[in-house]
């Protein structure tokens, strides 16, 4: 009788374990289909919003991939990548100084905004453009992409911008401090920083994304992961435009990821949000025109001779096909 106790335990145990097994094996088995993938960018601004939100809302797993977010500079997220350490970066620019300078095999794949997120705050006093000559601006680099736009807007508004400003590398993230501590009589600010010195009494001159037709927040990879792999990066573009789509329809939950990503408050995530969702690219891409405006901005920053032609710089084909295969499916998040 116990013999025939223990042999209907143990049947009963084993049929509970190949249940358990069975219940779990489709998990087990989705998690170890997803490709890993490893993407750099070089801080929580807001336009690098999606692609927490992209894996946060599942669409990077709908694509197969298990992404991982790590934080590296700009210059160094190039090396990584074509070391093949990182798939992807959120450092589009310095990929495009890479490809000016060397003919780097890279591309920029996505763009997350069609205007330049980019400010130019002034000290109260300063109320025209024309009253910055011989004014010191601070700035992230003399040779700094937004130093380059700035000099295009001054010279739209009667300036030489090349001669009568004077702009000073403070060090990143140290153009706000300098403007307020009275040393400087204005300075390039980011989106955190401009609130910050609008509350203190700065005086906003311009918004880049007014003054010049550039892209920003770009996403590059290697000429090699698009070739041999390009699954990978059209499943990867895809997820990241269901995140633009889902940002768009979904104010509370994106302002929510916000919070989560980058630390700051409510209160400055919602300005955010509400003040630049609509700088965001529909599509992920960007025209030829801004193409072209962007490496000639490049070309300055690279001191290169040769004209670069947007092939060589950019490649919209992933991000294209993908809105048009969302549009065919009447997806919505």
């Amino acid at each position: 009788m116990t013999t025939e106790l223990g042999r209907t335990a143990a049947l009963c145990s084993a049929a509970a374990l190949i249940a358990l097994t069975w219940a779990i094996a489709p998990k087990l088995a989705s998690a170890q289909s997803l490709q890993t993938v490893n993407m750099a960018i070089p801080s929580k601004s807001f336009q690098m919003i999606i692609y927490p939100l992209a894996k946060e809302r599942g669409f990077m797993k709908e694509e197969g991939i298990d992404l991982r977010i790590i934080y590296i500079a700009p210059v160094t997220s190039i090396q990584a990548m074509l070391g093949g350490d990182i798939q992807f970066t959120g450092a589009g620019s310095s990929a495009l100084v890479s490809i000016a300078r060397g003919n780097t095999p890279l591309k920029v794949v996505l763009a997350t905004n069609d205007r330049v997120l980019q400010w130019l705050l002034t000290r109260p006093e300063i109320t025209h453009p024309k009253e910055l000559k011989g004014k010191k601006i601070a700035t992230t680099g003399v040779a700094a992409i937004a130093t380059f736009m700035l000099r295009q807007i001054l010279t739209k508004h009667g300036l030489d911008g090349n001669k009568d400003a004077v702009y000073l590398d403070v060090g990143q993230g140290n153009q706000l401090p300098a403007l307020l501590g009275g040393g400087f009589d204005a300075a390039v600010l980011s989106v955190e920083q401009r609130y910050v010195g609008l509350d203190k009494g700065m005086r906003e001159m311009f918004f880049f994304g007014n003054e010049v037709k550039n892209s920003w927040g770009t996403l590059a990879t290697t000429d090699k992961l698009i070739k041999e792999n390009p699954k990978v990066v059209g499943g990867f573009v895809r997820a990241a435009i269901k995140a633009l789509r889902f940002m768009r329809r979904n104010r509370e939950e994106t302002i929510a990821a916000l919070l989560r990503f980058s630390g700051v408050s409510r209160e400055q995530a919602s300005r955010v949000y509400d003040d630049l969702i609509g700088t965001f690219t529909r599509n992920g891409a960007v025209d030829e025109e801004t193409q072209r405006n962007d490496l000639a901005i490049i070309r300055q920053v690279a001191n290169a001779n040769e004209t670069i032609p947007p092939a060589r710089g950019y490649d919209f084909t992933f991000a294209l096909q993908a809105d048009k295969q969302l549009n065919k499916a009447n997806w919505k998040p």
